[in-house]
């Protein structure tokens, strides 16, 4: 019986790249770089994660034999755009924690978090074209236009929305997306068919979309100071995640819901509520059902590809996204 590489196991594969990421990350931009820039940008990036967005891109690489060096390159880019991505975030909803630390906006001046947000996707768009790929320019600018235009569809129709339907459209703009470009560019950095660009392509979309569900399972289940951020917190902002749907389905006439849909979501009472019912019905299986049904799909697109070491923790890798807590 084989046995799944673990989290830490995986990563190790990349390691050095992942290093080496790191390092062009922290280069500066342009000369002149103002300091804030320098300091903001070092606060952003020692703040945690567990670089999974480039670590995907890297693996993808390894696996299909690509060139270490503009992989590195890609992975560096799309690590900058989630971050920048995340400044944008946490100012428009006025988020003041982020991974129990405090966010940008939460120092300093609205206008000046704007601009850094500005300079840091300018300086991924400049790490994507250090790849010296065309079409991996254009991915990765189609990803950041897919990414700008679902946040305002969720500024201007996302909030109090409880269809699947635009769920899953809202998460594959605001997670997925990204997911996506970070393997199907690294296919295209790797000189093969367009058959395996298109099956990284759907590995990704497919990763992407389970790893948001079980955000939003965690935001339910989770505790506070593992979080980072309040339970329930996107139901605070009006969201409407799949755990709350899945309840829907159970209890459609749920009071407390219904005054949520009716513009109480600042109430907290109302929203603990919300929170216990979902957490003490089916909705928390029947939403992690469907993101094990979307990691299904992941591992099915990687069936045909080289099987080798890289291959096998791109799949466990997708096992870990259903089963992780924070």
């Amino acid at each position: 019986m084989i046995t799944m590489l673990s989290t830490m196991e995986i990563l190790e594969l990349v390691r050095d790249d992942l290093a080496a990421v790191e390092a062009k990350m922290r280069e500066a931009g342009i000369e002149e770089q103002h300091p804030a820039l320098s300091g903001a940008l070092e606060h952003l990036l020692a703040s945690g994660g567990k670089r999974l967005r480039p670590a995907l891109s890297l693996l993808t690489a390894r696996m299909l034999d690509g060139e270490p060096e503009r992989a590195v390159s890609l992975a560096a880019s799309i690590e900058m755009l989630h971050t920048a991505t995340l400044v944008h975030d946490d100012l428009i909803d006025g988020s003041l924690l982020r991974r129990g630390l405090p966010t940008l906006n939460a120092q300093w001046s609205p206008a000046a978090t704007v601009l850094t947000g500005d300079y840091l996707f300018a300086r991924a768009a400049e790490l994507a074209s250090q790849t010296d790929s065309v079409r991996v320019m254009n991915v990765f600018a189609r990803t950041l236009m897919i990414i700008v235009n679902g946040e305002i569809n969720q500024m201007f129709v996302g909030r109090g929305q409880v269809s699947r339907e635009g769920y899953y459209r809202r998460i594959y703009a605001k997670t997925a997306s990204l997911f996506s470009v970070a393997a199907e560019a690294a296919a295209l950095l790797s000189h093969v068919e367009e058959s395996v660009v298109e099956a990284m392509r759907t590995y990704g979309r497919e990763m992407g979309i389970a790893f948001q569900i079980v955000d939003d399972i965690l935001d339910f289940t989770g505790e506070e100071a593992r979080l980072g951020k309040p339970v329930g917190s996107d139901l605070r902002q009006g969201l409407f995640t799949l755990p709350v749907l899945c309840y829907l389905d159970q209890q459609p006439y749920d009071r407390d819901v219904a005054a949520l849909l009716n513009g109480r979501s600042g109430d907290a009472d109302t929203v603990a509520r919300v929170v216990h019912s979902v957490r003490n019905s089916g909705a928390i299986d029947a939403a992690h059902a469907e993101a094990r049904a979307y990691v299904t799909r992941a591992q099915e697109a990687l069936v045909s590809l080289p099987d080798n070491i890289y291959h096998r923790a791109l799949s466990d890798l997708s096992e870990y996204f259903v089963s992780r807590n924070l």
